[in-house]
Order: C-alpha cells, then structure tokens, then sequence
C-alpha cells in the first residue's frame, strides 16, 4: 500500500509512518504535480469542495457564496469576498478558515482593534484576537462542524 501526501513538511512523513507502520507513506512538496494519484486527488478534492461550496447555505443571515470565487487564499475573487464579508468586530461567517494568514491579514487589516479596560496586564500580554483561532500544538478533542456529521463524514483512523 502506498500513501502520497502534499503541502506538508517533509518531516511529517516519519510521524505519518509511525501511525501507518504498513503503508510505504511519500511526503513531497508539489506531489499533485510530481504523482499522478495525487493530482488525481486533489482534482476529486476541488470538485468536492465546488460542489459543498455551491450548496452551501450559512447558517448566518445575509452572506452570499456566489461571488466567492474558486476558495483557495491567493485568489483575487475571494479576497475580494473576504474583504466584502467582512463583520468588523466579529470577523468572518463559520464557512471562512481564520487561520489563513490571508484571512488573518484581512481581519488585522479591516476589524475594530479591541482594547479592553480592564486589562490589567501590559498591551504587549494580550492576545490578538486570531490567537483563538489558530491550532495549538496539543490538540484535546474538539467537537467537528456539523457539516461533517451531517454529511456522515469521519476521521481516517486505519487503511
């Protein structure tokens, strides 16, 4: 069994190996260019996340997907819709990763900065507000968005 993985850092292969000791596991950067199964995937990938993004109805009131354009970071269309969508004090509607730094960036750029008055601590202590939105190394087990068990979706634990 072979397993190809991309846009990781090469020394999460030895972690990925110790958790699949029977797979022969590939860590590559660019590895949707360099295998075919990889580029395979990461098409079926893009359409999956085409399809969930056209059907996607926001639990938010007075967010439109439409003109969000094709979803990755870089993106002109969807910085725009970044920009456009944009709540300036409480950031972005559940569908948007905050911890892209595309999305931080925007939020740094566009949203209230909040001092709170009674902080007792130096201003240089108090975290800005896309601190709790980032992964902390030791992760506790977080409840999943509804979106993965309405649509029966779980975590790979064994191949």
């Amino acid at each position: 069994k072979q397993w190809y993985q991309r846009r990781v850092r090469e020394k999460y292969q030895a972690k990925l190996a110790a958790l699949f000791p029977t797979l022969n596991i590939t860590v590559a950067s660019k590895a949707d260019d360099k295998y075919p199964i990889c580029g395979a995937s990461s098409i079926c990938a893009k359409v999956c996340r085409d399809r969930c993004m056209s059907e996607w109805v926001f639990p938010e009131k007075g967010y439109d997907i439409t003109e969000s354009g094709c979803g990755y970071p870089s993106d002109p269309k969807t910085k725009k819709w970044l920009v456009d969508n944009i709540d300036k004090v409480f950031g972005f509607p559940q569908f948007v990763r905050f911890s892209w730094s595309t999305a931080e960036k925007i939020i740094d750029k566009h949203c209230v900065q909040v001092t709170w008055d009674d902080a007792e601590e130096d201003e240089e202590n108090i975290p800005k507000i896309n601190s709790f939105f980032k992964r902390v190394k030791k992760q506790t087990e977080i409840p999943r968005h509804r979106f993965y068990h309405e649509q029966g979706l779980s975590s790979l634990t064994e191949i």
